[in-house]
This record gives structure tokens, C-alpha cells and sequence, in this order.
């Protein structure tokens, strides 16, 4: 049941500053190797083959409630089918390397799996709206009365704080049981700082990239659709959140409940790469030429 309490209005055409300078992935680090996420800024300088989805964001902008029940909530605005994939073992560990984000931007950091199928080409072919999507990481107020900045906009340490203060990176671990085969990873940050304010409400900057999960166990969690994740009743107090309260109340993380065997949150720490490499195609060249 969808609430009329998170139906915000828009503010794209009354607040257009605020559409500009906030972030995207620019990099998808795994065991040292970095792979480039999708600029939308350059659209055509991207690499012919990517696993991050393709946008038509501009200037890094955002989603917000009136987009719960839209595909662009999905994999963010007008996002296309990636046409590469990045494998990882289940039990892994891959980090997000941001273009940057704003301190004042206080939120959450979460990250879903959606199964696709058992063929290279399932997450380049797959109708986005029917992805089932399931939690496998959250990290929300960390600590309510410290601060990692020296002149912070709010209180309290939130997933978005320790992304800045590592260098951009969140880091994320990969279920263990989780079944192989090919899945849309959907890493998300949600912006707060306007969030108790009803005309406006949160930000939602959703990235997505193909991944092949290796060596994985037997598990297929049961998801939902993106459309589904948000705007329930039990999602207002946490879409709602005053991050300039004193003190800060708990924080309920808002979206559907993880995936019971998923791994802990990672330590986050500054990742480095020590390379680049560029992903594998859905699709072989051959296959393309018999098309």
C-alpha cells in the first residue's frame, strides 16, 4: 500500500540550482582492478563496453518520492541496459567509487541484487521493470552524537559521511550463499537534507551495474520490483528523517528487509586501485555479427 503522505511535488522547475553538482559512480573497483561506471556528462567518451547502466541524468540530479512507483527509480532517469558485466565471487567484495558528494547531503547508503538470469546476455536484455530486487547492504546513522567533518551540517555520522571520508568509496560484500549467475547490482545513496520538508522530500541517486556472481551457493532470495521499495507506511519515518534534530532520534532504514543471509556491512576503509580494465561484453563480437 502506497502512501499519499510521501507524494511530494515536484521541484525540478522551481529549484533548478539544486539539480546541479551531486554525484554518480565513476569507478567500480574489484580486487584492486577499477572499472569505469557511466559519465553522463560525456555521454560519448564512455567506453563502448560498460556494466554500469546508461543515464540521461543531468548534471548528476536526483529522483525523488514522486518517482516511487516510475521505472526511474529503478536505475535513475531514462537508465538503458548496460551492455558489459563485472564478474565477482560470492563473498566478495566490491567498492563504488562516487564523483565526489556533498557533506550536507546526509543519508543512508544501500545496495539490492536482482537476478537476471544464467546467460552473459540476461542483464543486457532484461526488462527492467520486472527485476526483483532484494537488500544486501545498509548503512544509515552510524553514530548520532559524533562527526567526521570539521564543520559539519548536521550531526551524527551517517553511510554518506564514511563514503566522503574514504575517499568517495563505499565498499560492499557480497552474499555468500547467494545463487551464480548474472545480476543487476543496485547501489543507491538517499539524501536527507531536505527531507522533513514536505515540497521537496529525499534525493535518490540509484546506480546500477551488471554483475556475474562466481562460486555462489544455492540461495535465490525472493525481491521486489523497484517500483516497490518505497512509499509503504512503514518507510515515512525514515523518508521523513530530521538530520538537524538534537539530539538525533534511531533511525528505521526505509525499503523492505534484507536478505537474512547477507554479509555484515563492510569496514570501510580507503580503497585503491591498482589498475583498469574494462568489463566483459553481454554479447561477443561473433554473436553481433550474426545478428
Amino acid at each position: 500500500m502506497k502512501s499519499a503522505s510521501l507524494k511530494l511535488l515536484s521541484v525540478s522547475s522551481l529549484l533548478p540550482a539544486l539539480c546541479e553538482a551531486h554525484s554518480h559512480v565513476s569507478a567500480i573497483i574489484i580486487d584492486g582492478v577499477a572499472y569505469p561506471g557511466f559519465n553522463s556528462f560525456r555521454p560519448n567518451e564512455n567506453p563502448d563496453v560498460l556494466a554500469a547502466w546508461r543515464t540521461e541524468v543531468v548534471e548528476d540530479g536526483w529522483v525523488g518520492a514522486n518517482d516511487y512507483e516510475r521505472p526511474d527509480i529503478i536505475c535513475h532517469i531514462n537508465a538503458a541496459n548496460a551492455n558489459g558485466y563485472l564478474p565477482v565471487k560470492a563473498g566478495g567484495q566490491m567498492s563504488f567509487r562516487w564523483n565526489g558528494w556533498p557533506e550536507s547531503h546526509h543519508g543512508p547508503v544501500l545496495t539490492y541484487l536482482a537476478r537476471c538470469g544464467d546467460e552473459p546476455s540476461s542483464c543486457a536484455t532484461v526488462d527492467k521493470t520486472e527485476l526483483d530486487f532484494f537488500e544486501i547492504d545498509a548503512m544509515g546513522l552510524v553514530d548520532p552524537y559524533m562527526t567526521l567533518h570539521r564543520y559539519p551540517t548536521a550531526e551524527g555520522v551517517w553511510g554518506s559521511d564514511l563514503l566522503i571520508y574514504n575517499n568517495s568509496t563505499f565498499t560492499v560484500e557480497l552474499p555468500l550463499n547467494v545463487a551464480a549467475g548474472f545480476y543487476v547490482l543496485r547501489h543507491e545513496i538517499i539524501a536527507l537534507h531536505f527531507a522533513r520538508m514536505p515540497a521537496l522530500g529525499p534525493q535518490h541517486y540509484p546506480q546500477c551495474i551488471n554483475i556475474k556472481i562466481e562460486n555462489g551457493g544455492e540461495d535465490s532470495p525472493k525481491g521486489v520490483p523497484a517500483t516497490e521499495l518505497y512509499g509503504g507506511e512503514g518507510d515515512v519515518e525514515g523518508l521523513t528523517y530530521d538530520i538537524y534534530a538534537s539530539p538525533l532520534s534511531s533511525y528505521v532504514m526505509p525499503g523492505p528487509s534484507m536478505y537474512t543471509a547477507a554479509a555484515p556491512s563492510a569496514i570501510q576503509t580507503p580503497i585503491l586501485a591498482v589498475s583498469e580494465s574494462t568489463a566483459m561484453p553481454c554479447v561477443s563480437k561473433h554473436e553481433l555479427a550474426e545478428e
